[in-house]
């Protein structure tokens, strides 16, 4: 397992390199994307409609801030993850049209996400949970927000960060799912369990 320092905009070769397991930091510009955003993110897509920002090479974070407006400026105050799974239905066009590399979350995210990681060349990484304070530290700048609408939370930020991290991989650009894994190993060593008693059951039924 190794640790990758990498900055946007992210190539497929800065992704192939990543493992499961890896731990990578982040640099560069990085765009918050909850339920709502993504919602309007794939709506524009299907419109035909371009975005406030470019997001080929781009890192997607998982998160609303607890945000504080200075005059002109924001300054992010807290910004830990919320739960992937929500965005499940949505990652794979937004992937696949917008051309970005890295998802950033927690929890994991489920075959289609998967799959299109496989087939386009992303890695979905997570960051600790209840630590908003510690990735709000790595936040140099607020670049823009837009969506407002949407509320605080639920609106796309635009962030400069340095060295933002320390991030695990969990799902790589080769199909590998650390979370599907293990629900798959423990699938099979149940169904193991369970004939092991089935067995152990029969022969004592059948002991004379």
């Amino acid at each position: 397992m190794g640790t990758y320092y990498l900055k946007t905009p992210i190539s497929d070769e800065d992704i192939t390199k990543l493992r499961i397991g890896d731990t990578i930091y982040v640099s560069g510009i990085l765009i918050s994307a909850r339920d709502s955003a993504h919602v309007r993110m794939v709506e524009s897509i299907r419109k035909g409609e371009k975005l406030p920002v470019d997001l080929k090479g781009g890192v997607i974070y998982h998160a609303g801030p607890v945000a504080l407006k200075q005059g002109d400026t924001w300054r992010i105050i807290s910004m830990g993850p919320t739960t992937s799974a929500r965005m499940d239905d949505f990652e794979p066009e937004v992937i696949e049209k917008l051309g970005v590399k890295l998802v950033i979350g927690k929890g994991g995210m489920g075959p289609k996400t998967t799959e299109a990681m496989r087939k386009f060349k992303a890695a979905y990484a997570i960051f600790t949970g209840g630590a908003g304070v510690l990735a709000a530290k790595a936040i140099k700048r607020v670049l823009g927000v837009h969506w407002l609408d949407l509320g605080i939370a639920e609106a796309m930020w635009i962030l400069e960060v340095e060295n933002f991290g320390p991030l695990t991989v969990v799902i790589d650009s080769y199909g590998n799912n650390y979370y599907e894994d293990l629900r798959k190993n423990v699938r099979e060593k149940v169904k193991e369990l369970s004939e092991e008693v089935n067995r152990v059951i029969k022969d004592v039924l059948h002991s004379p």
